[in-house]
């Protein structure tokens, strides 16, 4: 018998069996699962795509009024309506790809019980559509500080804004890390799907998100800088603005937990895969 068109599929035996190869040569699979994520979210709803720049910029409004108007958070010098939309389309980007990730094995039992393919493809799929997501969002947030601009706002863009690609992608892989670590959890701790979308609540009031790292008290700055995804924000609210500063060493130190977030997340998602079907 001629083996040359024979696939054999064996079961993962060690903690770090990913073939990256394998994953790769099913590229096709993730574009199809990206166009799949878009299809599936606005097939029954009215005006379609047009909510990825209507919720946030009805969320961005009423944040507005409620911190900006009626708390008065300071907000550097900058417009509050800009500078809330600038943190929050990064933000919104990690929240959203950590909360799909989250739910990888427990929504996709159905698929996974059918097929075989690389398990890993559903949550990369997740944070492209995400970083489509982010590039909507994105456009409109430079529409918003084109028109600032004009009318006087002191806005500062500068040349770090070509470290942008590099911070959304630092953003992805520490989505990627944390969601595959809590949906490897939640295959045998359902409760924490209960409590993912509390947990990314809070990780929102203790991001730079609705203020800046220099409005907090001093003692406070250095805890505030130590969340991995709080240097995020200010490298990129400071290349789009100008507003703020960046601290190299604790960004450089928010890169190192994210690789350390992501491999262990790897090796946690390789070990569970195998034997997934038995719990979930």
């Amino acid at each position: 018998m001629d083996n040359s068109f024979k696939t054999v599929i064996k079961p993962q035996t060690g903690w770090f069996d990913i073939n990256i190869r394998e994953l790769f040569s099913y590229r096709d699979l993730i574009f199809l699962l990206v166009k799949r994520n878009y299809s599936t979210r606005y097939k029954q709803t009215i005006l379609g795509p047009a909510w990825l720049v209507l919720s946030p910029l009805i969320n961005t409004i009423i944040s507005t009024i409620v911190f900006g108007k009626i708390a008065k958070i300071p907000s550097d010098g900058i417009p509050y309506f800009l500078f809330f939309l600038c943190g929050s389309s990064l933000w919104n980007y990690f929240a959203t790809s950590l909360s799909n990730i989250s739910s990888t094995f427990t929504a996709n039992t159905s698929v996974f019980g059918k097929v075989y393919f690389p398990r890993l493809a559903i949550p990369i799929s997740t944070v492209i559509t995400g970083i489509l997501d982010f590039a909507v969002q994105f456009i409109l947030f430079l529409g918003f500080m084109l028109y600032f601009n004009l009318i006087g706002a002191h806005i500062r863009p500068n040349l770090y804004m070509l470290l942008i690609p590099l911070v959304l992608f630092q953003m992805s892989f520490l989505a990627l890390g944390c969601g595959i670590i809590i949906s490897s959890l939640t295959t045998k701790y359902r409760d924490l799907t209960v409590l993912v979308g509390f947990g990314i609540n809070l990780w929102m009031y203790i991001t730079p998100v609705i203020y800046s790292t220099n409005s907090l008290p001093e003692q406070f700055q250095t805890l505030c800088l130590l969340n991995p995804v709080a240097p995020i924000i200010e490298v990129f609210r400071y290349a789009c603005l100008g507003t703020g500063e960046i601290s190299f060493f604790y960004w450089f130190l928010s890169v190192a937990v994210t690789c350390i977030v992501l491999f262990i997340g790897v090796i946690i998602f390789s070990h569970v895969e195998k034997d997934f079907m038995d719990t979930v």
